[in-house]
């Protein structure tokens, strides 16, 4: 280990030897960025889809200077974000993001939203439309998703009852998904932290899709989001903390149960959808 310690410190000091025209290089059209982290529960639109439990996330992205883009992304599922039996979900994303004027951007693209090891009928895909505007460190984003209609998003029971026999009365049912939202960030000057807020609105299969769930549980409803990040100084390490809530009434909470309340058997029975606070800890490269 000492003499591979020694190696690298050569290597490092002959590097930094060399003329500075022998180590310029073309710069490179693609650029490469990521991020891995943990969060104390993961929520989708307000939904917990890791059983109010830890989950591990982590995601790249490669953006060509044209402003083409394509990434994954990917989260440990639990309860009732398992989407027929998935222990994971994976999005497949690419899209491509115009600047339309100083500090102003529209980006437009896909999500493939996989579940490997699932059941059938439980991929979907979803088109999206961003438009963002930064005004010094404040930046705000209004968003449009909309998922045409697929099998993955269909109303295949009418209530949890229902899926509980087995035997779907509505198989084959296709519906659609629509999502808005709108988000707001801000650094605080002179400080490493970054406050931020979210809104968004669902409209979507109001009952349960071929594997028990649905992406907008109760149909039409709202889901927010306040937080703050603190980027800690000469590491490319934050640490954040959320309040999520959903509007979600208790009697069309009930009308989904037990689908919709945590699995896991020493908390069985609690709503996944009722306020939280979160906290996560991220890395970006």
């Amino acid at each position: 280990m000492f003499m591979k310690y020694q190696i690298a410190c050569a290597a490092l000091a002959l590097m930094s030897s060399v003329p500075a025209f022998a180590q310029e290089a073309p710069a490179s059209p693609v650029t490469v960025t990521g991020s891995v982290g943990l969060v104390s529960d993961y929520r989708f639109r307000g939904v917990s889809q890791s059983d109010k439990a830890m989950a591990v996330q982590g995601g790249i992205t490669a953006t060509h200077e044209s402003g083409v883009y394509v990434g994954t992304w990917a989260s440990n599922l639990a309860g009732w974000g398992t989407f027929g039996g998935a222990g994971i979900e994976l999005d497949l994303i690419a899209g491509y993001a115009m600047p339309l004027g100083e500090g102003t951007t529209l980006d437009v693209g896909l999500t493939w939203y996989m579940y490997p090891s699932g059941a059938d009928e439980t991929d979907f895909a979803e088109p999206y439309v961003k438009l963002s505007h930064q005004i010094g460190p404040v930046k705000a984003l209004v968003g449009v998703a909309y998922a045409p209609k697929q099998e993955a998003l269909g109303k295949w029971y009418n209530d949890a009852a229902a899926y509980g026999t087995g035997i779907p009365d509505k198989a084959g049912d296709k519906e659609d998904n629509f999502y808005v939202w709108g988000d707001v960030s801000g650094a605080v000057p002179n400080t490493p932290v970054t406050l931020k807020a979210h809104l968004g609105w669902s409209n979507g299969n109001s009952g349960l899709g071929p594997n028990g769930t649905s992406v907008a549980p109760t149909g039409k409803y709202l889901d927010w989001l306040v937080g703050a990040d603190l980027a800690i100084p000469g590491t490319p390490l934050t640490l954040g903390v959320a309040y999520v809530d959903t509007d979600i009434a208790r009697v069309e909470e009930n009308y989904l149960r037990p689908n919709l309340s945590v699995a896991d058997a020493d908390n069985a029975g609690k709503s996944i959808v009722r306020s939280q606070v979160i906290f996560s800890l991220t890395a970006a490269f």
